[in-house]
């Protein structure tokens, strides 16, 4: 960034600060980048957990933690950015669309330029809406939504690479198989068991360790078929299902696994991929976001449990030495092209 540029004043309004999070614990580490190269941050949040950031930090909840009530959130928000509009001269909204269309007028009435980071693969109305008010649209893949209109740059994903590496005491399993996210329908788990289920009959040695959580009650169906599918599996001890644990936890389990399965369809840019490729994990994707990413034989079909069962057969079959330079090719393009840094300075400038 310009040194010459006054300092800023940043507002981030995301959906939740909690280091200690499965899925939005990531989000610690960037407010705490921002605050590195910001005289202040405020943070809007609609929920607060465990946190520990710069003393130039202040976190305000709309309240979720304590009460389910969406007309309580919209009256802090409001307040809230009133009363703090003097500490703050630039918006910056993660994922949450809703907010740019409710605080949009006023910003421009005070002359604070907001910027929406939308990274779903789809979009509704309201996100159509925020994108047409705001300043810039921001995403990481070319898939996104939000990639097709002019306003929109596409950034990089922003993993912290001294968080996410190799472990040189950490012992890798052989033929040990990750797959670690939340649990929802739009992660097409059970393809990735329909493979193990066809491993199994070839009479491939594998384990499959499958690690997440329903973020809602209305996954949670889905998350019995999975347990109800993988009877067979589990009885062989194949097959493990553990619950989710904290951002904080995962670098040690990318660590020890020999290849990490994502089935996330094209669109979103996974984060746990890169994640995972950052500690020199082997990844197998049915994601097109990562065509450039990483080498075609990590690459299986959508939908298709009999080619990600043949990719993973196959890269049993490599040594040790050729699945540790899979890794280091695909941590070489996290460092050069994902970095949090990275992402923190394309934001501000």
């Amino acid at each position: 960034m310009d040194k010459n540029k006054k300092p800023i004043k940043l507002l981030i309004i995301t959906q939740k600060v909690d280091r200690s999070d499965d899925v939005l614990g990531f989000f610690h580490a960037w407010i705490e980048k921002f605050a590195a190269r910001c005289s202040s941050v405020v943070v809007i949040c609609l929920q607060e957990g465990e946190h520990d950031l710069p003393q130039n930090v202040s976190v305000l909840s709309l309240g979720k933690e304590q009460v389910r009530s969406r007309g309580r959130y919209i009256k802090n928000f409001y307040q809230y950015i009133f009363k703090k509009r003097e500490d703050y001269d630039t918006v910056f909204i993660h994922m949450n669309p809703v907010y740019a269309v409710l605080g949009g007028l006023l910003w421009k009435l005070w002359g604070k330029p907001f910027f929406l980071w939308f990274n779903h693969p789809r979009g509704t109305l309201l996100a159509r809406l925020a994108i047409a008010v705001s300043g810039r649209v921001m995403c990481t893949s070319p898939f996104a939504f939000a990639a097709r209109f002019a306003k929109t740059n596409v950034m990089p994903a922003g993993i912290d690479t001294q968080v996410f590496s190799r472990s040189d005491t950490a012992e890798r399993r052989k033929n040990s198989i990750l797959y670690l996210g939340r649990i929802s329908p739009v992660k097409q788990i059970e393809h990735l068991l329909a493979a193990a289920g066809i491993l199994d009959a070839k009479g491939v040695d594998f384990k499959l360790h499958v690690i997440g959580s329903p973020m809602t009650d209305s996954d949670r169906p889905y998350e019995q078929q999975l347990h109800d599918s993988a009877l067979e599996l589990l009885g062989k001890g194949k097959v493990m299902f553990s619950p989710r644990v904290e951002n904080s936890e995962t670098p040690v389990i990318y660590n020890t696994h020999d290849v990490f399965v994502n089935l996330t369809p094209t669109g979103s840019f996974d984060k746990t991929v890169l994640e995972a490729m950052a500690c020199e994990t082997p990844v197998l994707v049915s994601n097109k976001s990562f065509e450039h990413a990483v080498p075609s034989q990590c690459l299986f079909r959508e939908s298709d449990p009999q080619d990600l069962a043949d990719k993973l057969e196959q890269f049993f079959t490599l040594s040790r030495e050729e699945k540790q330079q899979y890794g280091q090719k695909l941590r070489d393009y996290v460092v050069q092209e994902q970095t949090l840094d990275k992402l923190i300075e394309k934001i501000l400038n």
